[in-house]
């Protein structure tokens, strides 16, 4: 008996291994899916993404080229004591012919294996050349002081095609058009191509400028802390403390879509595949939970761009902000908190409304993790960012404090087995530090052409001039114009080059208008950060419909309503900057908070048409004007909103009541 007892035991203990085996493969199954189809979407929203296939010897040598670039990158700015000009062009000209050989012209050439056409290793070849014909001969060329050879002439305009040819395929043809109008504008203006050649390819004022500048330095060194952060599983990390902070609220998945975008946005640096990476559990999520497709995939595009604008990092704009204002990163950081806040808050708000009113539960507790577990296993993957904003918060340079950050990554991931950093996945950050350098050199590089047109031909002050005119004067109507010229100059293009093109272009306009130049720069990166859920190119709306098998535009204008605050605080921070605590007192800024959530209370119930029941259009009105008074600082403006928004709320109480008694 006690032997086929045991039989038994080890027949039902087989089995047991054979299902779980099952399951387990299952499951890798279903994630290999996920990731497949996470990269499906990335190629076809995000060209950054859109990269050759490798395999064996040619993958291996791809792999450690750009492990070698992003140890380059290193020295030159650990060690490195060579002339800015040289560092400059020598990163673009790795960077143009890396990026010839990763990117095809044309998508559907990418699936090849290990093709790579002759004419993009000509290209690529030639391109990097060009660059590298200015540093072999950078002491002629300087002692020439603007004097250019033919020769100059030739290799400047072949390189500067060259890069407009591979912007085009990493990051796309809106830009493109941008930079083409502005050379044709120089030359309309009167400069000869002698001139704006020389200016734009072999000055600091054009391709190897300010942007380039920035983004050899800190921009490429987060991007590697990014990278290195990765590898820790910090992104995982953020979905899960999300999920056991909101996981069994009202329509709880999409509260954790939420706070799990914006803390993955704020070091990804790129709304897209904020949206792809998070958004392949989060979407899915929402969808079993009850949510429509149309209104998940928006949740997560709408949380995902928002992280570009979440303090302390903002997508690496808050340290590209410091250099180019000239204001300190504690500064910017602190007037970043107050409208991303309320950001975020309008989006949960605007979740948590819908759940009520389609009457979506949470998860089960079974489902969620324990939050001071996490922090307890796990909590040791923030100390990173902290070691980054510490560093910058107490004078160090923003290269080395991404140094230090990188340095803490690599030690924090040995904490623990699970996170612990092989020599392959260091070697792994490395190349992935490299790849997602590429499309935002490419950008940078481009927007310095930009810059270099505007500084040659004073087109900055002209087109503020012009925009005062066109708005009769009208501060509100030139603002106005401004964001239509923000968002559509934003489309498509990286956080941080999109942040260089917007104080360029349209800061200075702003600024013309009598407003800070903080509030102005706060409120041209919003307005260019938001193209990526606005209509018609809505990128991150439509990367999150793909996920989400939803309608594109009907995703995007759904993300355009759940980020009405976007559109709304920019304006009054530009009326009344206390909105950025700038000067104000501690007291103050709480009270600003506190009267700015009932006001976003207010807008929320408003676009949603839900309190406690379902709101008529007058009180939809009511509610959403209620809201806006009080986001708005100031007296009479705070008693207006909390008289109106209260007034509601008591109505929507004794309506309840009255239902409750029937």
């Amino acid at each position: 008996m006690s032997e086929f007892s045991d039989n038994e035991r080890k027949k039902a203990a087989k089995e047991r291994h054979i299902e779980l085996e099952k399951k387990t493969e299952i499951t890798e199954h279903i994630v290999h899916e996920d990731e497949e189809r996470m990269k499906e979407v990335l190629k076809e929203f995000d060209r950054e993404s859109n990269t050759r296939h490798f395999q064996g010897i040619p993958n291996t040598i791809v792999k450690y080229m750009l492990v070698a670039f992003s140890i380059y990158t290193l020295w030159m700015n650990i060690f490195s004591s060579l002339p800015e000009q040289i560092r400059r062009a020598s990163f673009i000209g790795v960077v143009i012919f890396m990026a010839y050989l990763l990117y095809p012209a044309r998508k559907n050439t990418a699936k090849k294996i290990n093709y790579v056409p002759w004419y993009d290793f000509l290209l690529g070849v030639v391109g990097g050349g060009c660059f590298f014909y200015y540093i072999a001969n950078f002491q002629a060329i300087v002692a020439r002081a603007g004097r250019s050879t033919q020769l100059d002439m030739i290799i400047g305009i072949i390189g500067i095609l060259i890069l407009m040819e591979i912007c085009r395929r990493v990051v796309g043809i809106p830009i493109l058009v941008v930079v083409t109008g502005f050379i044709i504008y120089a030359f309309f203006a009167g400069f000869s191509l002698r001139r704006v050649i020389s200016h734009l390819f072999y000055t600091t004022e054009g391709v190897i400028g300010t942007p380039l500048g920035v983004c050899s330095t800190f921009i490429v060194l987060f991007i590697l802390f990014g990278a290195f952060l990765d590898k820790t599983g910090v992104g995982r990390f953020f979905i899960e403390i999300a999920n056991s902070i909101a996981g069994a609220a009202t329509g709880g998945p999409a509260k954790v879509a939420v706070i799990a975008s914006a803390l993955q946005g704020m070091i990804s640096g790129s709304s897209v595949a904020n949206t792809v990476g998070s958004g392949s559990f989060t979407i899915p999520m929402m969808k079993k939970t009850g949510y429509p497709p149309e209104f998940a995939a928006a949740v997560e595009a709408a949380a995902s761009t928002g992280g570009q604008i979440m303090p302390p990092i903002m997508g690496a704009a808050a340290f590209l902000m410091a250099e180019m204002t000239g204001v300190p990163y504690s500064n910017i950081v602190i007037a970043a908190i107050l409208p991303a806040t309320l950001y975020f808050t309008g989006i949960f708000l605007m979740v948590h409304f819908e759940a009520k009113k389609l009457g979506l539960n949470g998860l089960s507790k079974d489902e969620i993790p324990g939050f001071f577990s996490l922090m307890i296993t796990r909590g040791y993957l923030l100390l990173p960012l902290f070691v980054l904003v510490y560093c910058m918060m107490n004078g160090f340079t923003s290269s080395m404090s991404a140094v230090y950050a990188i340095i803490a990554a690599i030690t924090v991931s040995m904490f623990r087995k699970d996170t612990r950093m092989s020599f392959s996945s260091f070697l792994e950050a490395l190349e992935n530090g490299a790849r997602n350098t590429l499309g935002v050199a490419v950008a940078c590089s481009v927007a310095g052409i930009i810059v270099g047109v505007v500084t040659l031909t004073g087109l900055g002050i002209k087109l503020a001039t012009g925009l005062l005119t066109l708005s009769g004067g009208v501060t509100i109507i030139a603002l106005f114009f401004t964001m239509i010229a923000c968002i559509v100059l934003g489309m498509g293009v990286p956080t941080t080059a999109n942040y260089v093109i917007m104080a360029t272009i349209t800061a200075p306009i702003v600024i013309k208008l009598g407003i800070p130049m903080l509030a102005a720069h706060m409120f041209v990166f919003y307005f260019g950060i938001v193209a990526d859920i606005t209509p018609p190119v809505a990128l991150a709306a439509y990367a999150g419909s793909a996920i989400a098998h939803s309608d594109p535009f009907k995703t995007g204008l759904t993300a355009t309503r759940i980020a009405i605050t976007a559109f709304i605080i920019p304006y009054i921070f530009a009326f009344n900057p206390d909105l950025l605590l700038i000067g104000g007192s501690i007291p103050q800024a709480i009270f600003t908070l506190i009267t700015a959530f009932i006001g976003m209370v207010g807008i929320s119930t408003g676009m949603e048409g839900y309190m406690n029941t379902p709101l008529k259009l007058y009180e939809r009105v009511i509610c959403f004007f209620g809201g806006i008074m009080l986001i708005i600082p100031g007296v009479v403006t705070d008693v207006v909103g909390i008289v109106l928004v209260l007034t509601m709320f008591a109505l929507q109480t004794i309506k309840v009541r009255k239902t409750v008694r029937s």
